[in-house]
């Protein structure tokens, strides 16, 4: 018995990333990673910095960093909307581990709350995308 299949959409404002049908999806939400399998319940969720994991029918799976972005599911279709999406084999792990060094210097001498937490999510990004790289196929 063959698994049934959704539509996936992975949308930024540059590209589309991917559009196809998946059997499984999964996203890291502001407040817990979540799965999406056929027939999911209708939902709209905030996704933070983190992995972007899905299987298609012959059961390959895909991996990708993002760095935050909504999901928008109902009738069997799921939209992925994001600022930044990038496919494992795509990432520039040199320059992941550059930014990650740079932000990590920096973090010390920061005395602005603002600007500490936004050096803190520059290394997440960061530790994410080298952390993604490292599942190319």
């Amino acid at each position: 018995m063959s698994e049934k299949t959704f539509k996936l959409d992975i949308v930024t404002p540059a590209r589309i990333v991917f559009s196809g049908d998946v059997v499984s999806f999964s996203a890291p939400g502001v407040i817990g990673g979540f799965q999406i399998l056929y027939n999911h319940a209708p939902m709209l969720a905030e996704i933070g910095i983190g992995e972007i994991k899905f299987t298609n029918s012959d059961g390959q799976e895909y991996f990708y960093a993002t760095s935050g972005g909504y999901v928008d599911v109902a009738n069997n279709r799921v939209a992925l909307l994001a600022e930044t999406v990038e496919r494992a084999d795509e990432i520039d792990t040199v320059r992941a581990e550059t930014a990650f060094d740079k932000s990590h210097t920096q973090i010390s001498s920061i005395q602005s709350e603002e600007k500490r937490l936004e050096i803190k999510q520059a290394i997440e990004r960061a530790q994410n995308r080298i952390r993604i790289a490292k599942k190319r196929k």
